[in-house]
């Protein structure tokens, strides 16, 4: 493989985000199903059932997504399937009451941001070196994160101005309906951009069986972990707010605004430092911030404050540990460990909400933190267990040096 650097367009880099940010809107306003559906009287596990509809469905998009790109092209891939995202976010707000109608809708969100949260990161690592690979994720994702940010934010703007909460559906209806034409256009322009691989993104159980045997099975593991916290905490926000007599909207403001000002302002310096000390250090962070929310926040302040922390901390890590999944991989099995990393994360954002959903329930909030909290532990233990694992063996190695 060359290691001259691709000529990546800086105009068709942020078209590309663009188009990131408005399909991500879609998935953001998901965050606002626990209030719609509160409101037609349903209750946080009724919510929970609806975007864990979306685990299952995620599971066909990552299969078929590698025969989808081969076929047509990544890009014009979730092109094709951002349509099922417009028709989801139409659904969500057009559908009276609570009923299986609602999971049919959670299927096809998850069918659409599956394959376009499996496809972007693999267009990514396609166009740059590996080199590269942590400082444009981090871009893709910080483009994605504030579109999911924004989703709620767009409910409480709605909320504000007099409107009720669908309207934010609609308008991430529209918005995702703009992505799909920008990545359908953006399909030719891509395929014309220089790439750093050439290689296959199907995935088989011979791929699998090698990727899970690498030491990218860390950072797929990670991810999956990461998901959980980030999806139990934000597709209940509206309800641990409501319980602290806070608004919501705090949450999402510090979180989407220290997401893009770390990446802003810190990404670069932190993907050119050690990524298992790095990673460490940022799940150390958000493990802090889910304490913050556990037993310290009391005020619109300290909500925020908690907040930036998560946003910090996730949104770095997320970066971070994407670099070493595809970077970790065997030769030729980037792209497959790429499918693997957004299978998981898939199970722990959509899988985890129904079980929160069951415990908000039936055992209250307190008890979800509490349960996050140990999920934030366990991912932390990774990361100090990889340190001190990399230390033995390097001490073993100078021993026999």
């Amino acid at each position: 493989m060359s290691t001259a650097t691709p000529q990546v367009s800086g105009k068709l880099f942020g078209l590309f985000c663009l188009a990131s940010y408005l399909l991500s809107l879609s998935y953001g306003s998901t965050f606002l199903l626990s209030l719609l559906i509160g409101s037609r009287g349903g209750n946080e596990h009724d919510a929970g059932s609806v975007i864990s509809a979306a685990m299952l469905s995620t599971f066909a998009a990552v299969i078929a997504s590698g025969h989808l790109s081969d076929w047509l092209g990544a890009a014009r891939s979730i092109a094709l399937f951002g349509v099922l995202l417009v028709v989801a976010s139409l659904g969500f707000a057009l559908t009276p009451g609570f009923g299986h109608l609602l999971l049919f809708f959670g299927l096809l969100l998850g069918l659409g941001w599956g394959v376009f949260y499996t496809l972007g990161p693999i267009i990514v690592a396609n166009l740059v070196t590996p080199a590269q690979r942590a400082k444009y994720f981090a871009l893709l994702s910080g483009s994605m994160m504030t579109g999911i940010g924004s989703g709620p934010l767009l409910g409480r703007a709605a909320s504000a101005l007099g409107f009720p909460v669908t309207a934010a559906f609609y308008l991430a209806a529209l918005a995702s309906l703009i992505g799909v034409l920008l990545f359908w256009r953006l399909g030719s322009q891509l395929s014309k951009a220089p790439s750093s691989t050439a290689v296959a993104a199907r995935i088989s159980w011979r791929s699998t069986a090698r990727v899970l045997s690498s030491r990218a099975v860390f950072p797929i593991i990670m991810v999956g972990l990461g998901g959980c916290v980030f999806g139990g905490l934000s597709s209940f926000q509206t309800s641990y707010a409501s319980s602290r007599s806070l608004d919501y909207s705090l949450f999402f403001f510090g979180f989407m605004g220290a997401a893009i000002s770390s990446r802003l302002l810190i990404a670069g310096f932190v993907v050119k430092r050690d990524p298992f000390r790095a990673s460490c250090l940022l799940s150390a962070l958000m493990m802090g911030s889910i304490a913050m929310f556990a037993f310290v926040v009391d005020s619109g302040l300290s909500y925020v404050l908690a907040a930036m922390m998560l946003g910090v901390g996730y949104g770095l890590t997320y970066s971070v540990i994407n670099g070493l999944a595809a970077n970790e991989a065997p030769n030729g099995t980037t792209s497959q460990a790429l499918l693997l990393f957004s299978l998981s994360y898939f199970i722990g954002v959509f899988g985890f909400p129904l079980l929160a959903g069951k415990i908000i329930v039936e055992q209250g909030m307190t008890t979800l933190l509490l349960t996050v909290l140990a999920v934030a532990l366990l991912n932390w233990l990774i990361t100090l267990g990889r340190l001190v694992w990399r230390r033995v063996v390097n001490v073993e190695t100078l021993q026999q040096a």
